[in-house]
């Protein structure tokens, strides 16, 4: 769909079963200061009062658009709410999230003023019930071009997890139509990152900004919920086998460079797991979660990936992570957990 004049920002939003605090997301998106906003809502498929909500907001505000499919999950909610979208610039939110009223004034302001593809802008997440602000450590106010986007951040994503949220972003339209940037379907988890991957793998020029406009909300209960179900590290093997020649051929990223930040990313992954793993949790008896990471730090994918990790991190880790790496390498799996108990003791003041 052509952009429509006046139309500054799309903002799309997928909802699935997010009654509970949708009219929270909407209000705090009709707030917004920025003149020229649409607000496309995907109802992929909800069975409780979604839909209901957004009929009633729609038949009140000109600037949101409702769209209904079946449940296809959320990739292919956002990609359905790309391919309506008539802005200049594309933003996603989350249905169970808020944004500051200036948010997509200030992002789109940024992008205008430096020609930008992409904004960037931080967030704050609650970890060891501390609330701690996302730190890039990029240039900010000013912008970041093609070789720098090359050599410096397209490398983060495949090293830390905190530039991944397409949340924090405001994405030129043209950008992602010129090269049919979507987001995969049928990967449960990291298909926000290989987005933005390809998106940032194509942008000539990123801008980074000191701003917290987005009010993240985390409404899926502990992470540890259902854990060997979920199988988050068999997702993440699924991420460091898979082929990505779009990445590849617009970035430079190719054979042993890739293989290695592909091996990094792998084992920033099972550290984080073993952790997650080790966090006590009524519904898998401890002997199952002991067995799963056993199975993890064992596997040959693992093996082969931690010389990478320990050349390229090792030697700037703190105590911590070089302990917690040994006893990867040395697959002591007790002593990962003894380790993971006293972590998660000194960070509650135990």
């Amino acid at each position: 769909m052509e952009e429509m004049e006046g139309v500054r920002v799309s903002v799309i939003v997928p909802v699935y079963n997010g009654e509970r605090f949708l009219a929270d997301c909407v209000e705090s998106l009709r707030a917004q200061t920025l003149l020229g906003c649409e607000f496309i809502f995907v109802d992929d498929g909800s069975r409780d009062g979604s839909r209901t909500i957004l009929e009633e907001y729609r038949e009140r505000d000109s600037r949101i658009r409702l769209i209904h499919q079946a449940n296809a999950g959320v990739s292919a909610a956002r990609n359905r709410g790309m391919a309506e979208a008539r802005g200049a610039y594309i933003g996603f939110v989350d249905a169970d999230d808020t944004v500051r009223a200036d948010y997509f004034e200030t992002l789109y302001r940024a992008a205008e003023e430096e020609d930008c593809e992409i904004v960037i802008s931080t967030f704050a997440s609650e970890q060891e019930g501390r609330l701690v602000v996302a730190q890039y450590g990029f240039p900010t106010e000013s912008a970041l071009r093609r070789e720098f986007i090359r050599y410096e951040i397209l490398p983060y994503f495949f090293k830390e997890d905190n530039l991944n949220a397409v949340w924090t972003k405001l994405y030129r339209t043209s950008l992602l139509r010129e090269h049919t940037i979507r987001f995969p379907v049928g990967i449960a988890l990291g298909e926000d990152a290989l987005f933005n991957m390809e998106a940032f793998a194509h942008a000539g020029s990123v801008r980074f900004v000191d701003y917290l406009g987005y009010q993240y909300r985390d409404v899926q209960g502990s992470a540890t919920r259902n854990i060997l179900a979920k199988d988050y590290f068999r997702r993440a093997l699924d991420v460091y086998e898979m082929k990505l020649p779009g990445i590849e051929a617009a970035s430079g990223l190719q054979g042993d460079n890739l293989r290695r930040l592909k091996a990094v990313k792998l084992i920033y992954s099972v550290l984080s797991y073993v952790y997650l793993y080790f966090t006590p949790t009524a519904d898998v008896p401890l002997r199952e979660r002991f067995a799963y990471v056993r199975r993890m730090v064992g596997h040959k994918r693992v093996r082969e990936a931690l010389p990478f990790y320990w050349e390229e991190r090792y030697p700037a880790a703190g105590r911590y992570e070089r302990c917690v790496l040994w006893l990867v390498k040395t697959r002591l799996t007790a002593g990962l957990y003894a380790t993971a108990v006293y972590s998660r003791m000194r960070n509650n003041g135990g």
